[in-house]
């Protein structure tokens, strides 16, 4: 059974292309944003968004195939800088400028997932699906007194 995403299964539509476009701006907004604090966490975070940039655009079949999964990550990740933001500081007006950019790109790939990959219920089941065909229960064959 030949299961792949639906993201795999057609091209991008320019419409597809203005949206990843957007977001691969967003990403690098941010990311710049964070690299120019200093600090050893604001790098890292940058660092961490540049990684993502080149993981949502990258032609790599592995990554085509797993973009959903990127994609719920750098959602994740997105919103766990707001959070970690909104518990430690600091609030100055490039941080507000930072969490506004985060929260675009939240919504941009949201409907980027839904455009590519459709429900995020559905996704986690298809792969569930599959990894449970690959690598499900296996019946002993031996006898059982042995």
């Amino acid at each position: 059974m030949n299961i792949t995403s639906r993201s795999a299964d057609r091209a991008l539509s320019p419409v597809d292309v203005v949206l990843r476009v957007a977001i691969v701006g967003l990403i690098l907004g941010t990311a710049y944003i964070h690299s120019t604090l200093g600090g050893l966490l604001f790098t890292l975070n940058a660092t961490g968004y540049v990684v993502a940039a080149v993981a949502i655009v990258i032609p790599l079949g592995l990554a085509i195939r797993f973009r959903w999964f990127v994609r719920l990550g750098l959602m994740g990740y997105a919103a766990t800088t707001i959070i970690g933001w909104a518990i430690q500081g600091p609030y100055f007006t490039t941080a507000y400028i930072a969490k506004a950019i985060e929260v675009a790109l939240i919504v941009l790939v949201a409907i980027d997932f839904a455009r590519m990959d459709g429900s995020p219920v559905a996704v986690v089941k298809r792969e569930l699906g599959l990894l449970t065909s690959r690598f499900g229960r296996r019946t002993a064959t031996g006898s059982a007194g042995a």
